[in-house]
């Protein structure tokens, strides 16, 4: 059975980092945008990898433009904003596809592990991404895709994908999850 750990990311620069470096470490799987709604989720990704690093959490920074066009900048823009903005201090990895054609192999993994299970209904931005995508889709709640910027997805120590959280997840609840699995 395949884990996280049979699969890469890759650098702004271009150098193939293989997960199985990650072994025994939580992780956060997300999937970026520097000019979303969403895009503050930066703070609170930032004050758990501070939080919990030490204790073996990683965070895995995907920049991503599929959404509205939303991660317009190239791989040191990106960086720039979030450094400065944010100051994170997790590795962002080069800007990629997470659904479509050009996905990366991670994310079709992923997707498979947790697929679509809705969104938050609490949050006042679910009404506006279902109709959204609703419109572009009407099946869309029945596939697996991420729909949109900062879908997070939880790992545990042995590279198995615990969670999907949608962007309009409480930020709480991901912490949560993670600390449990440390």
């Amino acid at each position: 059975m395949s884990t996280v750990y049979d699969y890469s990311v890759f650098t702004t620069k271009g150098e193939e980092v293989k997960l199985s470096a990650c072994k025994g470490k939580v992780l956060i799987i997300v999937n970026t945008a520097t000019g979303c709604g969403f895009t503050p989720q930066y703070a609170p990704l930032e004050e758990m990898y501070e939080k919990y690093h030490d204790k073996g959490l990683e965070i895995i920074d995907i920049p991503c433009n599929q959404f509205g066009g939303q991660a317009p900048g190239n791989d040191d823009e990106i960086h720039e904003f979030c450094t400065l903005n944010y100051d994170t201090q997790f590795v962002q990895f080069k800007k990629s596809d997470v659904n479509g054609p050009h996905e990366l192999p991670l994310y079709t993994f992923l997707k498979s592990q947790k697929g679509f299970a809705g969104f938050d209904a609490s949050n006042k931005l679910t009404p506006v991404l279902e109709e959204m995508l609703g419109k572009a889709d009407p099946d869309y709640a029945k596939k697996p895709d991420i729909k949109w910027n900062f879908t997070k997805f939880v790992v545990d120590r042995s590279g198995n994908v615990v969670a999907r959280f949608e962007p309009t997840a409480d930020m709480k609840a991901v912490e949560d999850c993670a600390v449990s699995l440390l």
